[in-house]
């Protein structure tokens, strides 16, 4: 019976973190908003779902592979976000009015002066500064 109540508020919460994801992803405004609210709850709903399965099998043999799924998760949703924002920072599909404070803008634009013709990764040529979105 308490085992019961445990699982079902565990599977109750990582649902609602789930949905909080899900939500951000879609009312937020802009790359960055959206980025920060698909991996934040997403790796809390996961561990409790993990959680939720650990408690409902009661077995100690599937806990290392459930920790192994979580571990695996807390590496990849950073790496992914930090591409994600990158991607989108390079081809400028981010809203600027809404950022506090740009710190890769001044090593944008060192990088630019010092080389005007350096190509991205892509080989495009970076954008003038007032140039629009590419």
């Amino acid at each position: 019976m308490v085992n019961d109540v445990i699982v079902s508020i565990l599977l109750i919460g990582g649902a609602l973190m789930s949905l909080a994801a899900g939500i951000g992803l879609v009312r937020f405004p802009d790359l960055l908003s959206r980025m920060h609210a698909a991996t934040k709850p997403q790796v809390l709903g996961l561990l409790l779902f993990l959680l939720a399965l650990a408690v409902e099998t009661g077995s100690w043999v599937l806990v290392p592979l459930l920790v192994l799924c979580w571990i695996f998760q807390l590496l990849t949703s950073p790496v992914s976000a930090h591409m994600v924002g990158r991607a989108g920072y390079r081809t400028r599909h981010l809203r600027r009015d809404l950022l506090t404070l740009d710190e890769l803008d001044d090593v944008v634009a060192r990088a630019a002066a010092t080389d005007p013709g350096r190509a991205d990764r892509t080989g495009e040529t970076r954008p003038e500064a007032g140039d629009g979105p590419t």
